[in-house]
C-alpha cells in the first residue's frame, strides 16, 4: 500500500513536474548554442534505439549527425557534442531540484520507521528506564569526506536550493529566470580544487543545512523524551575529513590541517552570532543587555579573527546568565528560543564538527624509520630491531624532534602536524580533532607507530587526547585484527592511555578498498565476522567497541540503503554508537536539505535504537552461516580470477574513463597512490575503480561473482538454500538488494561493441555472462520478475535518471573509441571524456 501510494506522488510530484520543467529548460536561448537544446530528446531516442538494435556509439552518432543535424565537418560536431553534455549536466540539476523539492510529501508514504514511530512504540513497552538509558548514551557519528565526487561549487548550490523552492510552490516565472541562470552558470570548476577548497565547499553545507538540522533533531528528541533534563548532546555528532585526511592526498599539509579548523570555528562563531543577532530582537529587556551585548561583541570579533578566541563555556556562561535574569525578572519570554540556542551550543561547542586525521601506515613506516636512522638506532632499516626493540622504543624511550630537521616532505609534515594538534584542540576544543585514523592497518605496528609518533612529537604518554583508530580495509588486515587488538588491549602503556580514553575504542573495517579486494559478498560478510569477533575481543577485555563504517555512494564501495545496513546487525555486532563517512555526492544527495538530513538521521538512529530493544535482534545460525560462506568463497573465486585475468587492468586503462579521473577538476586529490609508472590494482583508489565501472555503465564490483555463486547451488539442487537465506537473513537480503541496485544501473548495450574488439572482445564477453547470470539468479531468489521490484520509488528515479544521461554515455563511448583510432582530434576527443565525467557521476548519485 505504502509503495503504490508513494509512487503515484512520485509521478505526480517528480516524474510529470520534471518533464513540464524540461521541456521548458530545453526551448530556453542560451548564447551560440540556440536550438541545440531542441536536439536533446531526439539525440535521446536515437541512443536508444540504436543501442538495442546494436549498433555502435559512433554509428548512432554519424546517423543522427547525417539525419538530423547540418554539421558534417568533425569540428562542428565535436562543438555540437560538448554543448549536449552542457545541456545534460544542467538537465541533472533540474531532475535533482525536482526530486528533492518533493522529497516531503514522498516521505508520507515511506512507511519506514521514524523517531515519532519509534517513541510510539515506547508508549507501548511501558519500560522507559531501559529506553532512557538508551536515549541518554547512544550516538550516531556522521563524518563528512571530501572526494573526487563532489563537485558542485556553492553557487550551484544555491541555484538548486532557489530551485527547489521556486518547484516546491510552481512559481513558473521565477523557475524560468533561474533555468536561464543555471543555463549560464558554469557548473565545474575552472581548476582543481584545493582541499582548503573542498573543505570550505562542506562547510557552506554544514553552515547552511547541518547547523540548523542537527539543531531540529535534537530538539525533537529532547520533547519526545518527556524529559527536560535531557542532555545527550552527543546522540548526532558531525565529522570532517576534508583537510585532515591526507590518506593518497600530497596537498593536504599541516598547514592545510591548520586553515580547515579554523575555518570550522570561524563559520561557526557566524552561525552563533546570526542566532544571537535574531534572539536578541526578542530579548529586548534591559538586565539582559549586559549579557547578551557583551557575547555580541566577542562572537563578532570571533567570526573573522582567528587568534581571536571565545571558549565553549564563556559562551555557556553569557547564555546561562541571561536565561536565569529572563526566568526570574521576565516571566520567561522567549526562553525556548534561548533555549534552543543554548542546545546547539552543547552539541557544536567551538568546533563545529570534529576534525579527523587520517593518514596511510606505509607513511608512518617510513617516518619512523627516518627518525630512527636520523637518531642512530637503526643503520638502513626497521627489520634491524625485533619487535620488543621497537615496541620498547615507541613506547617508553623519549627523543625530541624537530620537523625542519628532516628533509623528506611526509616525515617533515607528519611531525609537523603531530605538533600542532595541541593547538588545534585548543583553539577548537578536544572534541574538535581527536581522532587519528590509520589507512590499511595490517598488524601491531599500525598503532604503535602512531602512539610512539605523538610521544616524539611533544606529547607525553599520558596527556595523549586522541582515539588512535585503525582501519583494517584489505583481507589481510581483516584477519589479522583480532590478534593485533588482544595485543594491544594486553599492553600496559596502551591500555593505560585507553582508560584515559573511557576504555572506548573505536575500529574501521573494510571501508571501499575491502571490496576491490575481496569481492562485493566475501568483502561484506567478512567485515560483519570481523566486527562480531572483535567485539567479544573488546567485551572480554572491558573495552566499548565502536565501528567506523566507511560508506560510499554505491554499494561496491559500502553504499546502499543506509538504515537497512544497520538495521540489519546481528546481536553481536557491539551497538554503542552508529559511526559512517558520507562521501562524495552523497553529502548533497542523501543529506543535502534540511528534510533529506533529518530523515535520513532519524533513519540511522532508529536503526541502531530498535536493535537492541522490540526483540528485533537478528541472528544468523550456524548452518546459515555455512552457506554465506559458501557462497562468499564462491563469488570470491570468480572475482578473484577476474583480477588476475590478464585483461583486468589493461582493460580499465584503455577502454574506461580511468585514466581521466585525474584530469578532471572535481578534487584535489590524485586518481592513485604513490607515483609508479605502471597502473597496479593496489595503488588505484577505490574511488576512480568504482567509478570507472560505473561510468562504463557495467558496474562490476558490485555484483561480480555472485551469479556463479549461486548458479553453482541450483546446479547441486540447492537454489532452495539461498532462497531461504534470502528471505530470513536480512543481512544477506540487504547485501542481495545493494547487487540489484547496482545491476539496475547497468547497461551493457551501451558498449556491446566492445564485443568486436580484437583485444578485449572475449574478456568484455565475461563481464556481460556474469552480469546476465547475476541478474537472473538474483530475480529467481528473491521471487521477483524485474530487479528493485519492492523499490518501485527508487526504481523510477534510477530510469529517468539514466535516460538522461545516455546521450552524454553514447558520446562518452563514442569519443573513448576515436581515441583508440588516434584521431587527428584526439586531444579534444580527451576532453570530451573528462568533460563527461560530471553529469554522470551526478545523476547516479552514487556512481563512486
Amino acid at each position: 500500500m505504502h509503495q503504490s501510494k508513494r509512487l503515484k506522488e512520485f509521478k505526480k510530484s517528480v516524474t510529470n513536474k520534471f518533464n513540464i520543467y524540461n521541456s521548458l529548460f530545453l526551448s530556453l536561448p542560451y548564447a551560440d548554442m540556440e536550438n541545440v537544446g531542441m536536439l536533446v530528446p531526439l539525440l535521446f531516442e536515437q541512443c536508444e534505439r540504436g543501442l538495442k538494435a546494436g549498433k555502435k556509439p559512433q554509428d548512432i552518432l554519424e546517423a543522427f549527425f547525417l539525419n538530423f543535424t547540418d554539421f558534417r565537418t568533425e569540428s562542428e560536431q565535436l562543438d555540437f557534442m560538448f554543448r549536449i553534455i552542457q545541456y545534460v549536466e544542467r538537465q541533472v540539476v533540474l531532475y535533482d531540484s525536482v526530486e528533492d523539492a518533493a522529497f516531503p510529501k514522498l516521505q508520507e508514504y515511506t512507511g519506514s520507521t521514524s523517531i515519532k514511530d519509534y517513541f510510539q512504540l515506547v508508549d507501548q513497552s511501558k519500560n522507559w528506564d531501559q529506553i532512557a538509558k538508551q536515549l541518554s548514551t547512544f550516538s550516531a557519528r556522521i563524518v563528512l569526506t571530501a572526494h573526487p565526487t563532489q563537485f558542485y561549487t556553492p553557487a550551484v548550490l544555491d541555484i538548486i536550493s532557489e530551485l527547489r523552492a521556486l518547484i516546491d510552490n510552481n512559481r513558473i516565472d521565477d523557475i524560468d529566470l533561474t533555468m536561464q541562470q543555471l543555463g549560464l552558470t558554469s557548473l565545474i570548476n575552472a581548476k582543481k580544487p584545493t582541499p582548503l577548497d573542498e573543505a570550505k565547499n562542506i562547510i557552506y553545507i554544514l553552515r547552511n543545512t547541518y547547523y540548523n538540522a542537527v539543531g531540529q533533531l535534537f530538539q525533537y528528541v529532547k520533547r519526545h523524551t518527556n524529559r527536560p533534563g535531557f542532555d545527550n548532546y552527543d546522540i548526532l555528532k558531525l565529522g570532517f575529513w576534508p583537510g585532515g585526511d591526507r590518506d593518497g592526498n600530497p596537498f593536504v599539509t599541516a598547514k592545510i590541517t591548520n586553515e580547515v579548523a579554523d575555518e570550522l570555528r570561524l563559520t561557526l562563531m557566524k552561525c552563533y552570532y546570526n542566532d544571537l543577532k535574531v534572539l536578541r530582537k526578542k530579548l529586548s529587556f534591559k538586565k539582559l543587555q549586559d549579557p547578551l551585548n557583551s557575547l555580541n561583541t566577542k562572537l563578532y570579533k570571533a567570526m573573522f579573527q582567528e587568534n581571536y578566541l571565545v571558549g565553549y563555556q564563556e559562551i555557556i556562561e553569557s547564555l546561562n546568565e541571561a536565561r536565569a535574569l529572563l526566568i526570574e525578572n521576565y516571566h520567561s519570554l522567549y526562553l525556548d528560543d534561548l533555549n534552543q540556542l543554548i542546545d546547539k551550543v552543547h552539541i557544536f561547542k567551538t568546533h563545529f564538527a570534529s576534525l579527523d586525521i587520517r593518514q596511510d601506515h606505509s607513511k608512518h613506516y617510513l617516518s619512523v624509520e627516518t627518525i630512527l636512522k636520523a637518531n642512530d638506532i637503526i643503520n638502513e632499516s626497521i627489520d634491524e630491531l625485533s619487535q620488543e626493540e621497537l615496541v620498547n622504543w615507541l613506547l617508553k624511550k623519549d627523543l625530541k624532534l624537530k620537523a625542519k630537521d628532516f628533509e623528506e616532505g611526509i616525515v617533515r609534515d607528519t611531525i609537523a602536524n603531530i605538533q600542532q594538534l595541541k593547538s588545534i584542540q585548543e583553539k577548537n576544543g578536544e572534541d574538535g580533532c581527536n581522532r587519528y585514523i590509520i589507512s590499511n592497518s595490517e598488524d601491531i605496528f599500525s598503532v604503535l607507530f602512531v602512539f610512539g609518533l605523538f610521544r616524539w612529537s611533544g606529547w607525553k604518554t599520558e596527556e595523549i587526547t586522541f582515539d588512535i583508530i585503525p582501519l583494517f580495509e584489505t583481507m589481510k588486515g581483516m584477519d589479522a585484527s583480532e590478534e593485533v587488538m588482544q595485543y594491544l588491549f594486553d599492553n600496559n602503556t596502551y591500555r593505560a592511555h585507553l582508560e584515559r580514553r573511557h576504555n572506548a575504542h573505536t575500529i574501521m573495517l573494510g571501508f571501499s578498498d575491502g571490496t576491490k579486494d575481496g569481492g562485493y559478498l566475501k568483502a561484506n560478510w567478512s567485515i560483519l565476522k570481523t566486527k562480531e569477533t572483535l567485539s567479544k575481543v573488546c567485551k572480554k577485555n572491558g573495552i566499548k567497541a565502536k565501528f567506523f563504517d566507511g560508506r560510499g555512494g554505491p554499494p561496491a564501495r559500502g553504499g546502499g540503503k543506509t538504515h537497512r545496513f544497520y538495521a540489519a546487525q546481528t546481536k553481536d555486532v557491539a551497538n554503542h554508537e552508529i559511526q559512517l563517512t558520507i562521501q562524495g555526492q552523497t553529502i548533497t544527495s542523501t543529506y543535502g536539505t534540511k528534510e533529506q538530513f533529518i530523515h535520513n538521521a532519524e533513519q540511522l538512529l532508529t536503526a541502531g535504537l530498535s536493535n537492541n530493544l522490540f526483540g528485533k535482534e537478528h541472528v544468523i545460525s550456524r548452518e546459515q552461516r555455512k552457506l554465506i560462506e559458501e557462497l562468499s568463497e564462491l563469488s570470491f573465486e570468480k572475482y578473484d580470477a577476474l583480477k588476475n585475468h590478464d585483461k583486468f587492468m589493461p582493460y580499465l586503462e584503455h577502454r574506461s574513463t580511468l585514466k581521466y579521473y585525474s584530469n578532471a577538476n572535481i578534487g584535489s586529490r590524485p586518481g592513485k597512490r604513490g607515483n609508479k609508472s605502471k597502473l597496479t590494482l593496489s595503488d588505484l583508489r577505490a574511488i576512480s575503480f568504482v567509478g570507472s565501472w560505473s561510468q562504463l555503465k557495467q558496474n562490476v564490483p558490485g555484483y561480480f561473482g555472485l551469479g556463479s555463486a549461486i548458479q553453482k547451488f541450483k546446479d547441486e539442487g540447492r537454489l532452495n538454500e539461498v532462497k531461504k537465506l534470502y528471505k530470513e537473513v536480512p543481512f544477506f537480503r540487504a547485501l542481495m538488494h545493494n547487487s540489484m541496485m547496482s545491476l539496475a544501473k547497468t547497461n551493457f548495450n551501451l558498449t556491446s561493441y566492445m564485443k568486436e574488439d580484437e583485444e578485449f572482445g572475449a574478456f568484455w564477453q565475461v563481464l556481460h555472462s556474469e552480469y546476465k547470470l547475476s541478474e537472473k539468479m538474483l530475480l529467481q531468489i528473491s521471487g521477483h520478475k524485474i530487479l528493485m521490484e519492492d523499490e518501485a520509488v527508487s526504481r523510477e528515479s534510477v530510469k529517468i535518471r539514466e535516460k538522461i544521461v545516455l546521450p552524454l554515455l553514447v558520446i562518452q563511448q563514442n569519443a573513448l573509441y576515436h581515441i583508440t583510432q588516434n584521431s587527428a582530434h584526439k586531444a579534444l576527443y580527451e576532453k570530451i571524456v573528462t568533460r563527461s565525467l560530471y553529469g554522470n557521476i551526478n545523476a547516479s548519485r552514487n556512481s563512486a
